[in-house]
Order: structure tokens, then C-alpha cells, then sequence
């Protein structure tokens, strides 16, 4: 699978452990977040993530800041992506089975490391249910 990951100052280590996880599971993983501790603009690094997934450069997208809510705000105003930001497994799972949430968005304040992989794995291997839930994702987006 293919998947971009960005990140401000406070994703940094989430990124490193979640990019090392994904290339041992054999995923080609491009890297759009910053890989410091200092203080960035969170949008610099969600829009690039987000392009790639509405264009199907990507399969999936994990974008990770101190709160969640930054990254999420930015990649949603992004036509073909549906962030979902989730804190854990059982929310992860929700997202992708009924809302087909194609970036996962991660606070990572609010969660462990071994959390916010446990959430990747959840995330990338989770299906979308379709059915009735396709009907209302087909009506998320204002175009």
C-alpha cells in the first residue's frame, strides 16, 4: 500500500514510530511532515498529504499534530478527502466502516505511540461497509 504521512513539531516522534512500523509491514510510505521539533505551520504539511490522496496518488493518508484538530480541519477542506480524527482503535474502525475516511488524523497529546500505531493498523485494515453508508458519504462533499 501506499501512504503519505505529515506532521507539525508535535507529530515528530508519532511519525518516526508509525513510518517504521509501516515500511516493516512492506508499505511504501512517502514523508510530507517535518522531522524536527521545531515549531512549523501544521497546514504546510496537511496539504501536500491531502493532494495526494484526492488525486489517488496515495491509497491512505495519517496526518498527526498535538490536537488532531488542525490537520483535520485543513485536509477536509480538500474535495475527495474524508479526515477522521480519532483517538482510538474502536473510533478508527467506525470511521473507515461507515464513513470511509481515507486520512486518519491523529492527536497525539491525547494518545500513546503504541496507540497511535495500533490506530494505523486498525485504519489500514479496516473496509468500508458501503450499503447504507454510502448514501451519506456521497453527500459529505459541497461540489
Amino acid at each position: 500500500m501506499k501512504i503519505a504521512i505529515g506532521n507539525d513539531h508535535a507529530g515528530t516522534d508519532y511519525k518516526k514510530a508509525i513510518v517504521s512500523h509501516l515500511q516493516r509491514l512492506g508499505h511504501d510510505v512517502i514523508n510530507f511532515g517535518t522531522d524536527t521539533l521545531d515549531s512549523v505551520d501544521y497546514p504546510d504539511f496537511v496539504h501536500p498529504v491531502a493532494e495526494a490522496v484526492a488525486d489517488g496518488g496515495v491509497d491512505f493518508g495519517i496526518l498527526i499534530c498535538g490536537s488532531g484538530n488542525g490537520v483535520s480541519m485543513t485536509a477536509n477542506k480538500h474535495q475527495k478527502v474524508r479526515a477522521a480524527l480519532c483517538w482510538t482503535k474502536e473510533i478508527t474502525e467506525l470511521a473507515r466502516q461507515h464513513n470511509d475516511a481515507n486520512i486518519l488524523s491523529i492527536p497525539a497529546r491525547y494518545t500513546s505511540e503504541p496507540q497511535a500505531v495500533a490506530m494505523v493498523d486498525t485504519f489500514l485494515t479496516t473496509s468500508f461497509e458501503g450499503g447504507r453508508h454510502q448514501n451519506r458519504v456521497n453527500k459529505i462533499a459541497c461540489s
